[in-house]
């Protein structure tokens, strides 16, 4: 039975220091690629540089700022990166498609479902799907943002076995590299939790708009969908090979055995929309999410961040600030700031919160705990 492993390049990884593609690195890869679909897998590959492409077809230098020029760079230059990965893989003989998202196209459940129909069908034509974030349409309401996050919903979508980053740095250390000469590699990570998320900087890089939080933002996810992890450098010789063959490459993020029931729209919820604001809880409903599968009530919101509405996607802190959890709420920011910390009893003798006394904040089958 084949195996389906997502491969996410960033456009550090791909690009030379003057942000074109290296094409002699793609060529390199593509072999790689090859060779792994030769021994069962079935490869799809997220892709970064659309923009970085298309600044070079035009002969602008200086990365623009205004939101018309950066969708008209990645226009222009997803024609050239798709025309690059499409003649690299053409020695082999495998087929290249284009699949470009935005976040409009999976916060529907509807359409996330089409998409994942879509994946299913090209790995059955034997296709090597490229995709990417659609910059030439995406705006910042419904944008990735990264393609890290793009990478983990594809990987949710298709229910990959496995997934692999391919950075310009080794993997996660337990301090910043650039800052601190004695950090040491972590090769394994087993559960995400605060200490993980502190050792997480921010975006090395001019070329790209991710860094290593939104890079344990996606294991995070895949570990509660049972999806291992790699993250390496993406020109260490053979990384990919060796990785698929089970050997120990970067980081690895271990899918732990599941505490929780993870559907598909659970998964949706995680990763297909962004998060519209924010819910602080107490210790005891922390342990009550986390350790018996419980729903929210008003009874343990502390605090309210954010404006949202009944049926938006939001995360769940804890005391510290730790997001530790994602679902959808059942009404409104403005009626949760009145309702926190209040009682079933205390809400059903109130005329304006009556509502919320008879239903949970965020019904466990629509909540994700990612401890």
């Amino acid at each position: 039975m084949k195996k389906t492993l997502v491969i996410k390049i960033g456009s550090s990884t791909l690009t030379t220091s003057e942000s074109s593609i290296d094409y002699a690195y793609l060529s390199r890869l593509v072999d790689q690629i090859a060779r792994v679909k030769a021994l069962g897998w079935q490869p799809i590959i997220v892709t970064s540089a659309a923009i970085a492409c298309g600044l070079e077809a035009l002969g602008i230098e200086k990365r623009p700022s205004d939101m018309p020029s950066l969708q008209a760079a990645a226009s222009v230059g997803q024609s050239v990166l798709s025309t690059a990965y499409a003649e690299a893989f053409k020695p082999y003989n495998i087929m290249t498609s284009v699949v470009l998202l935005t976040r409009r196209d999976t916060a529907d459940r509807s359409a996330y479902l089409h998409a994942r129909d879509t994946f299913s069908r090209l790995l059955e034509l034997d296709v090597v799907p490229v995709v990417n974030e659609n910059d030439t349409v995406s705006v910042e309401q419904i944008r990735f943002g990264d393609n890290d996050t793009l990478a983990a919903l594809v990987a949710c979508l298709v229910d990959a076995d496995l997934m692999v980053i391919l950075s310009d740095i080794d993997g996660l250390y337990d301090a910043n590299p650039h800052h601190v000469p004695t950090a040491k590699l972590i090769s394994r990570v087993e559960k995400i939790d605060a200490s993980v998320m502190s050792v997480a900087g921010e975006a090395g890089t001019t070329v790209g708009s991710g860094g290593m939080i939104t890079k344990i933002e996606a294991a995070r996810v895949l570990m509660v969908a049972g999806i291992p992890m790699v993250i390496c450098n993406g020109r260490t010789p053979n990384a990919l090979i060796d990785i698929a063959g089970g050997k120990a490459v970067g980081t690895r993020f271990v899918a732990a055995s599941k505490p929780h029931e993870i559907t598909p729209k659970k998964l949706w919820i995680a990763l297909g929309d962004s998060a519209r604001g924010a819910l602080m809880v107490d210790a005891g409903a922390k342990t009550a999410l986390i350790a018996k599968g419980s729903s929210l009530l008003p009874v343990g919101i502390s605090g309210v961040e954010g404006s949202f509405e009944a049926g938006d996607i939001v995360d769940i802190k804890d005391g510290s600030g730790h997001l530790f959890a994602r679902g959808k709420v059942s009404a409104s920011s403005d009626e949760l700031q009145l309702a926190q910390g209040l009682s079933q009893d205390v809400l059903k003798a109130n005329r304006l919160l009556a509502g919320l006394s008879h239903k949970p904040v965020i019904h466990r089958d629509e909540l994700v705990v990612f401890e």
